[in-house]
């Protein structure tokens, strides 16, 4: 933040753009942008009588967890429960639904999410599906408060507000609440407003059975850059909902906890996966967004440029370093303190900035957990080294043909070798090769 300001200064009295200056600009507009429509934002209240059906895809699940999900689920009275469990059998899993009166248990050898998915609404009838994640814990409301905003006609698509179980156990799962909760505050509610959440996350998601019924050829077998993606199967069939003219919605009122990755590798890989999904969703997504919802073009193009133009703005400031033509924006503090004090001053400053300025981007997060303050530091080098490398990586890969990455026994993906892979790797290092080389 403080390199930010003093290139605010340098471009008022020098007139010159500085790449970075551009970056944290991008930064401030959108987060202004989702800021002020998410002040509009309002949950449904109107009651909806409409039947479900609970379709939850399932590989493996520890008993005690997987019986906590079914119990919950069952305790809120949808219509139809059904459990598909993909890949290989699993007597136990089938075993404890058998316990749970009105709970269909299916088993299919084909693994995969989207294949069991399709099973399950096969197999059901209700006018709404409610699409759950196995380890995901619904709240005593979480169904009634979910099928809320289906009566309004226009709506297809609803998810929840999700947080993380525990979130004290561990750095990861503390950041991991904290990307939750930042969602929950900004993205999702200023998207919802607009009727056009990019993306309902697939933990619990709930949709009218026509929209998918009428995408279900789409969801199994759409291709884009060469390939089909098993993953992000959430993000896909928000695309169809979108597609067919219908709202996707945020309901604040309608709360679930999922568990997060307590390794380093385990977080590395859930990203990489969240990463490839979402970006190659807003590619194909994108000359629909551009026509019909420019608002979250903008979002998610942003999601995708920016990683690229902070790496850009590192580079190059790196070259400039070895050719001596950078501006030097630190001088005079290290004419007034010196070199040593000059240096200390800028770092202690550096910081201050930087929290303050992420302090008052998340202040909504800090009014419920004022303690995160004191961690925002720690949060910022995690997003700044794990996940911004991690989404460039995400980007590159977007087209080539691996599998779930995070579960033995899911979707393996195709082994043939995509000539397309090698778009995402051109377009990314245009990007960083033009960024690098730009002169403010």
């Amino acid at each position: 933040m403080l390199v930010f300001l003093l290139q605010v200064r340098d471009l008022l009295v020098h007139h010159r753009i500085h790449l970075f200056l551009v970056y944290m600009g991008l930064v401030w507009v959108i987060w202004g942008w989702k800021a002020g429509l998410s002040r509009r934002y309002r949950p449904f209240t109107v009651e909806c009588d409409a039947s479900t059906a609970v379709i939850i895809p399932v590989v493996d699940e520890p008993e005690d967890l997987f019986r906590d999900v079914l119990d919950r689920i069952t305790r809120q009275g949808p219509d139809e429960i059904v459990v598909v469990i993909n890949g290989p059998e699993n007597p136990t899993l089938e075993r404890i639904c058998a316990e749970y009166p009105g709970v269909r248990s299916l088993h299919t050898s084909t693994p995969g999410k989207r294949n069991a998915l399709r099973i399950g609404v096969e197999q059901t009838s209700a006018e709404i599906c409610v699409l759950v994640d196995s380890d995901t814990i619904w709240m005593p409301d979480t169904l009634d408060e979910l099928v809320k905003p289906f009566a309004n006609p226009n709506v297809g698509g609803v998810t929840t507000k999700q947080r993380i179980l525990e979130p004290e156990r561990h750095i990861l799962t503390r950041w991991a609440d904290w990307m939750e909760s930042l969602r929950n505050e900004y993205a999702m509610p200023a998207m919802s407003v607009l009727g056009t959440v990019g993306c309902l996350p697939g933990r619990t998601i709930a949709f009218r059975r026509c929209v998918l019924e009428d995408g279900m050829d789409n969801f199994l077998h759409g291709r884009f850059l060469g390939i089909f993606l098993e993953v992000s199967d959430d993000r896909t069939l928000t695309n169809e909902c979108l597609k067919q003219g219908y709202k996707t919605v945020f309901q604040s009122t309608s709360l679930v906890y999922t568990d997060a990755p307590l390794t380093w590798k385990k977080m590395a890989k859930q990203q990489l996966r969240w990463a490839r999904g979402s970006q190659y969703n807003t590619m194909r997504m994108f000359p629909w967004m551009l026509r019909r919802a420019r608002t979250l073009a903008v979002f998610y193009l942003a999601d995708i440029v920016l990683p690229f133009l902070l790496l850009g703005a590192y580079v190059g400031w790196i070259i400039r370093q070895f050719v001596i033509t950078d501006v030097d924006l630190f001088e005079p503090f290290v004419s007034n303190y010196g070199r040593v004090g000059g240096g200390l001053t800028v770092a202690m400053l550096a910081i201050v900035a930087s929290v303050a300025s992420s302090a008052l981007r998340q202040s909504r997060h800090l009014r419920q957990q004022p303690s995160d303050l004191w961690r925002i530091p720690t949060f910022l080098i995690i997003s700044t080294l794990m996940l911004m490398p991690i989404r460039m990586l995400g980007f590159t890969r977007m087209a080539h043909n691996s599998g779930w990455g995070t579960r033995s026994g899911g979707f393996a993906g195709e082994r043939n070798r995509n000539p397309h892979a090698v778009i995402p790797y051109l377009l990314a290092g245009l990007m960083v090769v033009g960024m690098s080389l730009y002169q403010p």
